[in-house]
């Protein structure tokens, strides 16, 4: 059958992504994101680069893994260019951007990946975080930087300790601008902002806005660009989402099932509290995987660790609070495990988002027990999707130890399984007959008492009452000669 034009113009036709060759960057840019890898631009890139090149606000919202880092990172090192200069002066090298971040590992990754784009250009870059000694980034900051990655506690810090000035600033990115509002840095971003020039180009990014972020960059930025690719909250098509009931007894088999089923190498499994972290890390890792932990109490250089020993593949499991859930790029990370739902809705978009990056496909696995239901409701409501709950069996189907122990052994008459055994008690020791006979008086006519005995070979005290003692003589305690009797 030949295909009419009206057929042929109604069938729609995808284009072709849009390459980093066809933007008016410098070639030591367009060489450095060339030596990463990267040929094409993602939806957001294509979306915000051209924006943030005009000097427009912005107002960048994509999901999770789609590349943000890269859609404000590029540009703003293109309009910084004209600053270059090989000078060491540190007056020469004052900061021009400013990049602000919720979290540590946000803003490493962050500089990361500025240090990547910006390495055949002379433009300089720091990271400013807390958890470490403040010297070493005071004497970056003294050396003079361009583009600054900090988050906002620890810049504070330095502002406070004049370290940096921020008066020649003249362009502002807020990354994940409402994990930053969540965790109460709006005092501190208000703050910040009071410190640098009306006149600059500010962008936000994130993956969610609400309505509490619209009305902030209604405050702060200046006619913005808002720019979407995908609906608010919406979840990457490329992750397959499960929801099993479970009870809290399952949850960790539920886990090492899936992994053995699925032959997943690598995972990370989110909680909601430090110490359920730390003793369910403890846990997988007497089950025989390599594990470790991430969350607020751990040390910078102990979350670094841990996150670089991910990444080269020297750990199985990565059991992790939501301090892990944001703008962390592994790549080809295949499952995502919620132990905990979140108690926030759109944590769980930023969670699963750790997976299914850049196209790839991905396992996002939620476990939910009975009182979770008004949180899986939250969920279905910002992800506009019904969700189903699905039973998991388990290939071991006995019950929990503590129903084992409390088993009759009547009970385990009709089983063929062997009955336990009784615990062990050590043996009685040895016990002496005569103790356990009631006590019986002398007869008449025996020995008196012992202490009778020395009452009466005391000899009595003239002038003194038979139950008054008599006084010791101290000094033939300490070897003093006795008395000589007096004479009658």
């Amino acid at each position: 059958m030949q295909e009419t034009p009206e057929s042929a113009a109604a069938a729609p036709v995808e284009a072709a992504p849009a390459r980093f060759d066809t933007l008016p960057l410098d070639a030591k840019l367009l060489r450095a994101v060339a030596d990463s890898g990267y040929l094409t631009m993602t939806p957001i890139q294509a979306k915000a680069i051209p924006i943030v090149l005009e000097g427009r606000d912005v107002m960048g919202a994509a999901q999770t893994g789609t590349g943000k880092t890269a859609a404000f990172s590029i540009p703003l090192l293109q309009r910084m260019l004209k600053h270059e200069n090989p000078s060491v002066s540190p007056a020469r090298h004052p900061v021009r951007a400013l990049v602000l971040a919720p979290t540590r590992e946000l803003a490493d990754q962050v500089a990361d990946n500025v240090k990547k784009y910006a390495k055949h250009t002379q433009l300089r870059s720091v990271v400013v975080f807390g958890g470490i000694d403040m010297k070493p980034q005071t004497a970056a900051l003294k050396a003079g930087v361009e583009v600054l990655i900090a988050t906002p506690g620890r810049l504070l810090d330095h502002i406070e300790a004049k370290n940096c000035v921020l008066n020649q600033v003249e362009y502002v990115v807020l990354d994940e601008a409402d994990r930053m509002l969540d965790i109460g840095f709006l005092p501190d971003l208000q703050r910040i902002l009071s410190y640098l020039p009306k006149a600059r180009q500010t962008l936000l990014f994130s993956a969610t806005f609400s309505p509490e972020i619209k009305r902030l960059a209604q405050s702060y930025l200046q006619d913005p660009i808002l720019v979407e690719t995908a609906r608010p909250n919406q979840t990457a098509s490329t992750v397959e989402q499960r929801f099993y009931s479970a009870t809290d007894d399952d949850k960790r088999a539920i886990i090492r099932q899936i992994l053995k089923d699925r032959a997943i190498r690598q995972a990370i499994v989110f909680g909601n509290s430090k110490l359920g972290v730390a003793r369910l890390a403890r846990s997988f890792e007497r089950d025989g995987l390599r594990t470790a932990a991430l969350h607020g109490d751990k040390s910078q250089d102990e979350r670094l660790k841990s996150l670089e020993a991910f990444k080269r593949g020297e750990v199985d499991v990565l059991v992790a609070t939501d301090v892990a859930a944001r703008g962390l790029d592994i790549a080809d990370l295949p499952a995502v495990f919620n132990y905990d739902v979140p108690f926030n809705a759109e944590d769980y978009v930023h969670r699963i988002g750790r997976t299914g990056r850049a196209g790839a496909s991905g396992l996002a696995v939620t476990l939910v027990t009975r009182s979770d239901a008004r949180l899986v409701a939250d969920i279905e409501k910002l992800i506009k999707r019904k969700i189903d709950l699905d039973p998991f069996e388990l290939q071991d189907s006995r019950p929990p130890r503590f129903e084992r122990e409390r088993r009759r052994p009547e009970e385990e008459e009709g089983s063929s399984r062997p009955a336990p055994r009784t615990a062990f008690r050590p043996p009685a020791p040895p016990r002496d007959p005569f103790f356990d006979k009631p006590y019986e008086a002398s007869a008449a006519g025996g020995e008196p008492p012992a202490w009778e005995k020395a009452k009466a070979a005391a000899p009595a005290v003239k002038g003194l009452s038979s139950h008054i003692k008599p006084k010791k003589q101290v000094a033939a305690l300490f070897g003093a000669k006795k008395p000589a009797p007096a004479e009658s």
